[in-house]
Parts: structure tokens; C-alpha cells; sequence
């Protein structure tokens, strides 16, 4: 019996590990206890994953082997990277900024292929295609340190933009080279092997852009509560663009940064879905590839002989020193920074995936010998360390840049507080996701959701009844990983009791449902609203949300005549803004020639892409000729005042009827500005 048991624990642990529990337990441990041990340390997690991949590796001490399990896991996290890529790339920045992007595209692809092509074929004496696949390679780069930029909140930056850009780009051409070299190996390069090649990339080009995007919206808006079925939607689009890809003759991963484009304006950066689509990948997916790079690195390869040591060293140097030169090139060509010229080069320093793919395939195929293989192996070692350290590097001192730019202006401005009055809890999911999107990421203060119960004798029951339906607000905001704080009170007036709790919270924004046209104390707030936008110094925004947001078309924003003049203008107009970038919308700003004058002002002071246009309207009270042009997929905002106040018109006394009138099917947001601090510049107003 004892003997048995010795022998089930021996099999259980016979090296290399077979059983799959036990090897997923490993793995996840590695990946728990790597970031903890080397954060002590400062050394990138990126670094410490590889490390343990080669230790753990079938070259290392042969604990994992590679298995059709673990090409699985590695192949998700590297679909994982280029997906999440795709998906964070800012659309507007990309296009006003995509000659950079081409410039650093033939930069990072043309440098390298020039320096690449005669050492291999001149010093390393290799012949023609071999030389012509060998410099290829180095012209890609992996985004491996992709997770660094995404955890210091810099995928947004101008520098990380382009790179991904022309990531896809040189990866994308070296890909297509591959496919014509293996052609004219086998004798291919015919015409039908062209028309080939471009009739399947148009057909995978036109699927992506055109049918996907259409199948997502209609997806997110049916089935708008099925949570959980939107990411395992958005995995399957990931997947099954991959596969198109594949099938299209280019490489899965440019399938998945594709289907991330496709997908970027459905999702938003601050929603639930992108918190769990974030949170798996980081959690598991992408630190299991960065195992899996590891496992294929053979240092013993470094002891086989001076010629496999001299190609490594020589492919290592030219694939760092070139892809060094490519990122100064551009850094000079772009007025960047010096942090942003080294996070360029930290970004498209890194060789893995699509490096490993062409050398396998050129080895398989016997273009390419086994030093150049062995040799690759190494670069990709080295790249990867190197691209880790100068990515959190230039990452650091970027943040350290912004976050003083942001202390010199924003030196007297407090944090962000947003409170959300709920009774009517049907409306509640909406709302959270429009105050998620609203709020400053920057900004430590929860969301507060209040439930204000009138004073009577069912008070205490009725208290009890709304705080737990304030813990289920709780849960679904949890989601999107945004703070909130909910609490309960009883008040004989509910406004008093929402005015009260703003003040006691010293909130900056609340927002509020639409008023119902039936007035009963036990209805929302809304018919109460009145007394909220007369009684409180708040900023207040009232919102009426017909639609899923995501499956908004634009915002329309209306101003009075002297908006610009109300003490918290910038609240109001930041908020707007984050908006439009959240939904990837463009604005229409319909107001008088003073008030264009400074949005535009605000806009070049806070360096926002926006895409906005302008068209003068005198006043509110020429709303009515909108009824027209804006559709029921808007965004309707319009700016009111409290009476007494620079911009207020007697027109705003009707103009909650009048919006409910002429677009009973639009999404609106009725925008009180708050009047917490004096008019510096009333005397400038000319009347």
C-alpha cells in the first residue's frame, strides 16, 4: 500500500510534470510570487517571468515542457497583448498623428533591414534569402513591455501611439515578406499567388471594419444586462480575427490588434468590460506568454563553439543597436523628449513573437542554420531585459513629468466628488456607468451614491429596503473597479436631505435622473429637482439616458451666450470632454463667437484631441431648429444657469419641457454649473 502511494507521488512529480493541475499550480505561483519578490529589488515583473521560464524550462531544469497546454495559454497572452493594444489606441491622436506613425513605421523597419542585410550577408557570409529573412527579423518588435505602459496610465501618450502604430505596420510588411520568400522558395511567386494574397487581405479588411463593428453594437445594445456575455463576445471577436488572419496568409497577432481597433470605440477605457478584459490578461494570460518566451531560450547555446557565440552576439548588437538608431531618428525627426525617444525604443526593442515566428518558419524550411536559431534565442532573451528596464524607465520619469505639470496648474483645485441621488433603482446601472466615464481618474474620492427616504412612519423599513439596494449599486460598480460609497438617510424633504449629504460629503458634482411628469413624494427625485437646482451651489447635471452609451453616434453640446463667464466653466467642459474620449465621439458645439473663442482656449491649454466642430446659435431659445439635425443616437448636452446668474435667460424656465418635446428618443443632459467661486472677468463682458 505504502509503496503504491511512494510510487502515485513519484509519478505525480516525475520531471517534466504531466499533470496538468500541478503544472497550472506552478505556473500560477510563478506568476503570484515573481512581481512580490522582484519589486524589492526594482526589477521589472516583464524581466523576472522570462527568468523563470528559462529556469523552469526544458533547457533550464526541465520542470515544464513545452505542451499543446502551454502554447495555448502563451499563444492567448500574446493575442492578449496585441488585442489590448489595439484597444487602447487612442483613434483620434492615431489619425491626426499617423504620419508619425508611417515615419517611425520606416524608420524602425528600414533602419534595421539596412544595417541587418550586410552584416549577414558581407560578415557572417550568409546567403541571399537567408541574409534578406535574418535582417527581417530585425526590423520587428513584440510589445512585450506593453503591460509596463499600461500600468503607469501612459498608453495615451503621443510616443506610445506611434509606437504601436508602427509596430503593426513593419510587423505587418515583415510578415508579408515572410509570405514572398517562402513563395519564391517553393517556386510560388506567380500571379495567382498575388491576387491571392490581396483578394484575402481585402476580404479579412472589410469583414473587420465593416461587419464586426456592426454585430458588436447590435450585440452590446440587445443584450445590454448580459454582463458576463459581453467579454466572452469580445474573446470570440479576438479569436475568430485571429483565424481570418491566418487564414488571410499574415500572422494571428495582427488579426487580434485589428480586432482591438475594430472593437475601440465600443469599449471604453473606464468601463466594466474593459476592467475585466485588462484584469484577466495582466492576471493570467499575458504573464503565461512571457513564461512560455522564456522556455524557449537554450543558454547553453552561448558554449557550443565560437561561431553560435559570435552570431549571437553579433545579431543581439545589431538588433539593439539598430532599433536604438530608429528611435533616435524619430525622436529627432518629432521634437520628442528624450523620455520619449527611450520609451519608443523600450517599446520596439523587445523581439519575441513575430521574431520567433519567421525564425522558426525559416528554420523549418532550411533557409535559415541552427546558429542563426540559437542565436535568435539569445537576442531575444537580451531584448526583452532590455526593452523591460528602458520601458519602466522612461515610463517613471514621464509620470514624474506629468504629474508636476498637472500640481503647477491645478495648484488650488480640489479633489473630485460626485454624488448620485438614486430612488428609482431601475436607473441606476446607466447612471454609475455615465458617472464612471464622467470621473477624474485622478481623483482618490468615490463615487457617492445616496438614497434619501422620507420621514414616516415606514421610515425605518424603508431605510432597510434601500440600503440594500445601495450594496447592489455597490457590486455592480465594483466592476469597473471605481470607488463608491453609499449611504442612507431619512429627511422629511427629500431635496433637503440631498443638499444636506452634498455638503456634508463636499461634493463638486451631483447628478440626477430626468424629472418625472408624475408628482408623488415616493417617485425619484426628480420631481423635485427645482428646489435641488435652486437650494444647492453645485455643479448638477440631470440625465436622461435612452440607450446603451457605447452606442452613441456623437455629442451635441448647446451653450448660452456668456457661458464662458460662470464660475465653473472648466468643470463642466473637462467633463464634456473626458466624455467624447471615453465614447470616442466627436462634439458639435453650437454656441455664440465668445464662447467658441474659449472652448478652444481650454482646449489647446489641456493639449485634448477631440474632434470638434463649431456653429453660432444666439441663444437657447433658438433650440427648436435643431429638432431637425440631431438624431436620436446623440448625446444631447445643454448648458443652463440658476437664476441671478452671468448667462441665465428666462428660456431656461421651459427648457426641460421643451427638450422632452422635441427629443423624447435622445439621450440628455441638462448641465447647471455650480457658482462656488466669484467671476473674475464679468467687467470683460460686452453687452
Amino acid at each position: 500500500m505504502n509503496t503504491t502511494f511512494i510510487e502515485h507521488i513519484s509519478h505525480a512529480f516525475k520531471l517534466p510534470l504531466s499533470n496538468p493541475v500541478l503544472v497550472f499550480s506552478l505556473i500560477l505561483f510563478i506568476i503570484l510570487l515573481t512581481p512580490l519578490l522582484l519589486s524589492r529589488i526594482k526589477i521589472p515583473a516583464i524581466i523576472g517571468l522570462i527568468i523563470s521560464g528559462i529556469v523552469i524550462g526544458p533547457y533550464g531544469l526541465n520542470i515544464l515542457s513545452k505542451n499543446s497546454a502551454i502554447d495555448l495559454f502563451s499563444t492567448i497572452g500574446l493575442l492578449y497583448i496585441m488585442f489590448i493594444a489595439g484597444l487602447e489606441l487612442e483613434l483620434d491622436e492615431f489619425k491626426k498623428r499617423k504620419y508619425k506613425s508611417l515615419g517611425f513605421a520606416f524608420y524602425t523597419f528600414a533602419i534595421p533591414i539596412s544595417i541587418g542585410f550586410p552584416v549577414c550577408y558581407y560578415l557572417l557570409g550568409y546567403p541571399l534569402n537567408t541574409s534578406l529573412l535574418t535582417a527581417s527579423m530585425f526590423a520587428t518588435h513584440t510589445l512585450v513591455a506593453y503591460p509596463i505602459v499600461s500600468k503607469f496610465g501612459i498608453a495615451k501618450n503621443e510616443a506610445v501611439a506611434i509606437a504601436v502604430g508602427g509596430t503593426i505596420l513593419t510587423d505587418t510588411v515583415v510578415l508579408i515578406i515572410l509570405a514572398v520568400i517562402m513563395g519564391s522558395e517553393n517556386g510560388g511567386l506567380t500571379s495567382q499567388f498575388w491576387v491571392r494574397l490581396i483578394t484575402s487581405l481585402a476580404i479579412f479588411t472589410a469583414i473587420m471594419f465593416l461587419v464586426i463593428p456592426r454585430i458588436s453594437k447590435w450585440f452590446f445594445t440587445k443584450l445590454e444586462s448580459e454582463k458576463s456575455s459581453h467579454y466572452v463576445f469580445v474573446l470570440s471577436v479576438v479569436f475568430f480575427a485571429a483565424f481570418l488572419a491566418e487564414m488571410a496568409g499574415i500572422e494571428p497577432i495582427i488579426g487580434a490588434f485589428v480586432a482591438g481597433l475594430a472593437l475601440n470605440r465600443l469599449i471604453p477605457h473606464s468601463s466594466a468590460l474593459m476592467n475585466r478584459i485588462e484584469f484577466v490578461g495582466n492576471a493570467i494570460f499575458i504573464p503565461f506568454f512571457l513564461i512560455s518566451v522564456g522556455m524557449y531560450v537554450d543558454v547553453r547555446v552561448l558554449l557550443g563553439g565560437p561561431q553560435a557565440l559570435i552570431v549571437a552576439a553579433v545579431l543581439t548588437f545589431v538588433a539593439v543597436f539598430s532599433k536604438g538608431v530608429a528611435a533616435f531618428f524619430t525622436q529627432q525627426t518629432y521634437g520628442y523628449s528624450k523620455d520619449q525617444g527611450l520609451l519608443i525604443f523600450g517599446l520596439s526593442s523587445a523581439h519575441a513573437a513575430a521574431t520567433l515566428a519567421i525564425i522558426l518558419v525559416g528554420y523549418r524550411a532550411g533557409i535559415l542554420d541552427e546558429n542563426i536559431l540559437n542565436g535568435t534565442i539569445v537576442l531575444i532573451l537580451f531584448t526583452c531585459i532590455i526593452s523591460s528596464f528602458y520601458t519602466q524607465k522612461a515610463a517613471q520619469r514621464i509620470i514624474l513629468h506629468e504629474d508636476e505639470e498637472a500640481e503647477s496648474v491645478n495648484v488650488d483645485s480640489k479633489a473630485e466628488s460626485i454624488l448620485i441621488p438614486l430612488a428609482n433603482f431601475k436607473n441606476m446601472e446607466s447612471m454609475l456607468d455615465l458617472a464612471v466615464l464622467l470621473k477624474d481618474k485622478k481623483s482618490s474620492e468615490p463615487i457617492h451614491l445616496l438614497s434619501v427616504v422620507p420621514n414616516n412612519q415606514d421610515a425605518e423599513l424603508n431605510l432597510k429596503k434601500a440600503r440594500k439596494e445601495l450594496s447592489e449599486s455597490a457590486r455592480y460598480a465594483s466592476a469597473s473597479d471605481t470607488a463608491i460609497e453609499v449611504f442612507a438617510t431619512i429627511d422629511h424633504n427629500i431635496p433637503s436631505g440631498i443638499i444636506r449629504a452634498s455638503k456634508e460629503k463636499d461634493v463638486s458634482i451631483i447628478m440626477t435622473g430626468w424629472p418625472h411628469k408624475l408628482r408623488f413624494i415616493d417617485k425619484f427625485l426628480g420631481d423635485k429637482t427645482d428646489a435641488i437646482i435652486d437650494d444647492t451651489d453645485k455643479n448638477l447635471f440631470i440625465c436622461h439616458i435612452t440607450r446603451p452609451l457605447v452606442s452613441h453616434g456623437r455629442v451635441i453640446l448647446v451653450c448660452p451666450p456668456y457661458a464662458e463667464y460662470e464660475a465653473e466653466f472648466e468643470i463642466w467642459l473637462s467633463k464634456i470632454t473626458r466624455l467624447s474620449k471615453e465614447l470616442s465621439l466627436s462634439i458639435d458645439v453650437f454656441c455664440n463667437e465668445g464662447t467658441e473663442a474659449d472652448i478652444r482656449n481650454y482646449m489647446h491649454r489641456q493639449k485634448l484631441s477631440n474632434t470638434i466642430s463649431f456653429a453660432f446659435m444666439k441663444g437657447l431659445q433658438d433650440i427648436g431648429q435643431l429638432a431637425e439635425e440631431i438624431k436620436a443616437t446623440d448625446i444631447l448636452a445643454v448648458v443652463c444657469a440658476r437664476k441671478g446668474a452671468v448667462s441665465y435667460q428666462t428660456s431656461f424656465e421651459h427648457i426641460q419641457k421643451q427638450l422632452e418635446r422635441l427629443f423624447p428618443e435622445t439621450t440628455r443632459i441638462m448641465i447647471y454649473p455650480g457658482t462656488t467661486s466669484e467671476v473674475s472677468n464679468i467687467n470683460e463682458i460686452e453687452i
